[in-house]
């Protein structure tokens, strides 16, 4: 005879997985009625009348109370405590919490303490809360050293950052470094919130450098001076920047078998320009992004009007990206035989780590007169200084650096007008999966680089940019659709590989081998390894 709890076991396993399905939707039901339970309580709290007594920030020991001030004092005037509720009074503290923190002067998540007011004060009233914020200062000054290697470059630095100088969330930043290809480079930039805003910054920048360019047999010495006004807009997450900056460049330390066209190039230029950076950034991780997307587009006026210089030209360069992680069913489903199960078997998504990802950049340098005529005036070629260089470890993989486009003789001197995509597959290859910081990848990218040219003279190199100084509107406009159907014409230049990613918090590191498929004639290829340090890749 068997026992009442033994019922189970004369039971058939359909009717048991039924029994078990049945259980498990009702404890959904119970705890989806216990959130939504939850969900009105606090609802209802929420709307209960409040109003802030007083607010205290403690940990802020070097920074200045006339800089506080106009950002948490709003919160205790009687003209906002009048009709808040208590989630009001949350929303407001929250959103000065979290101004606090995007000045970056302070360490994440400070603790906020509730008090009822009455505690302290007899007097209050039932609505009034006390508020405290602890916050935790990060160190006002920060040492950084060490050695970078790059391809066929490696390089010592250093950098101090002064944060917080002055009590207003300033800071100083200060750079060097040398190296085998950047000889030496300086830096300084001194920025500060505007008006209390950390969301808007205005700095300072200062550059002084010698950059070795092998591939243009030259050296670029370089004194730069720039103002810049930035911007965060927490509502989209975009970021813009506009600038004036203004640079000497001396083109120096010309090889021997330097080209004409580095030679007639040579010598001091000055830019006064111009600028507006625009960023719209929605990736997970910018050195090895998984999931999400980014814009970026960098647009410069140089010469025209009062700006000056011995340069003139309207530069615009977009950059667009994104990855999309691959998701495989699993091999395991769950079945239902129940009759109100709307299918037999629901495959189970497993997040295989593999991203597949993509990229494109286009640039155009547009020649102008000086001055105001934009439609009357001459334009002079563009120089060396300031063309768009295509290939190399970091974007177009497979060729040198620089190995795309016009070359004179063995000099790549660049060009006005470019577009470049690719295509990469990132596996991981250890058991962390999509945690690792190691990846193989499997890459396709191609690119063309094209110069504006008029009537070529006899003397002038194939493929090198227009040497005829004064080209009028009307000829630049039909040198740059010219250009354009130029880009369109043929197959790209093109190369395949596979290799090695290494995302470290710093930088990304690849180890590449690649295949050059499709090469013009002047261009540089780069088949076997190749090895790329950086933070932008394509």
């Amino acid at each position: 005879m068997a026992s009442p709890g033994s019922n189970s076991l004369n039971k058939d396993p359909a009717t048991l997985r039924r029994e078990a399905q049945t259980d498990a939707v009702l404890r959904a039901k119970e705890e989806e009625s216990a959130r939504r339970h939850a969900l009105a309580t606090m609802a209802e709290h929420m709307l209960q009348p409040a109003t802030l007594h007083t607010f205290e920030i403690h940990g802020a020991r070097n920074t200045r109370r006339s800089f506080l001030d106009p950002i948490f004092q709003p919160l205790v005037d009687e003209t906002r405590n009048v009709g808040t509720t208590l989630g009001d009074v949350f929303g407001e503290v929250q959103d000065a919490v979290g101004k606090l923190e995007r000045f970056g002067i302070f360490k994440p998540d400070p603790t906020v303490h509730f008090a009822d007011a009455r505690q302290r004060d007899p007097s209050a009233a039932a609505t009034d809360y006390d508020i405290a914020v602890r916050v935790s200062e990060l160190p006002r000054f920060r040492l950084n050293t060490g050695t970078d290697l790059g391809n066929t470059e490696g390089s010592a630095y250093g950098n101090l950052l002064w944060r917080n100088m002055f009590g207003g969330a300033e800071s100083l930043s200060l750079n060097a470094s040398a190296g085998t290809r950047t000889r030496s480079a300086y830096s300084a930039v001194l920025a500060a919130p505007l008006e209390g805003n950390p969301d808007v910054r205005i700095s300072v920048e200062g550059l002084a450098s010698a950059t070795q360019k092998p591939w243009a047999s030259h050296e670029e010495v370089l004194k730069s001076g720039t103002v810049r006004l930035g911007w965060y807009v927490p509502e989209t997450g975009d970021m813009h920047s506009v600038a004036y900056g203004s640079a000497w460049r001396q083109l120096t330390g010309l090889g021997a078998g330097a080209s004409p066209t580095v030679r007639r190039d040579a010598g001091d230029s000055l830019k006064s320009s111009l600028s507006h950076t625009f960023t719209r950034d929605r990736r997970d991780n910018a050195l090895l992004p998984q999931s999400g997307y980014l814009v970026r587009t960098v647009s410069e006026l140089a010469g025209w009007g009062p700006l000056g210089g011995d340069v003139a030209f309207a530069k615009t360069e977009a950059e667009v990206s994104g990855a999309i992680p691959l998701v495989f069913p699993s091999s395991s489903s769950t079945s239902s035989t129940s009759p109100s199960s709307s299918s037999s078997s629901i495959p189970k998504a497993v997040d295989s780590g593999i991203t597949l990802g993509a990229g494109f950049r286009a640039g155009l340098l547009y020649p102008l007169p000086f001055g105001y005529n934009l439609f009357g005036g001459n334009a002079a070629p563009s120089r060396i200084n300031d063309r768009f260089l295509l290939g190399g470890p970091t974007d177009v993989r497979g060729f040198t650096q620089g190995g795309l486009g016009p070359h004179d003789g063995s000099d790549a001197v660049g060009g006005d007008l470019f577009a470049a995509g690719g295509v990469n597959l990132l596996v991981p290859i250890t058991k962390a999966g999509r945690d690792s910081p190691l990846r193989l990848q499997l890459f396709a990218n191609s690119g063309r680089l094209v110069a504006l040219r008029n009537k070529k003279p006899k003397a002038q190199a194939e493929g090198a940019p227009a040497a005829v100084p004064g080209s009028s509107s009307s000829q630049v406009a039909k040198s740059v659709s010219a250009a354009m159907q130029e880009l369109a014409t043929g197959l790209p230049s093109t190369a395949v590989g596979v290799g090695l990613v290494y995302a470290h918090p710093v930088a990304r590191f690849e180890l590449n081998f690649s295949l050059p498929l499709v090469m013009r004639r002047g261009e540089e290829s780069r088949k076997g390894l190749q090895v790329g340090v950086g933070i932008n890749f394509m």
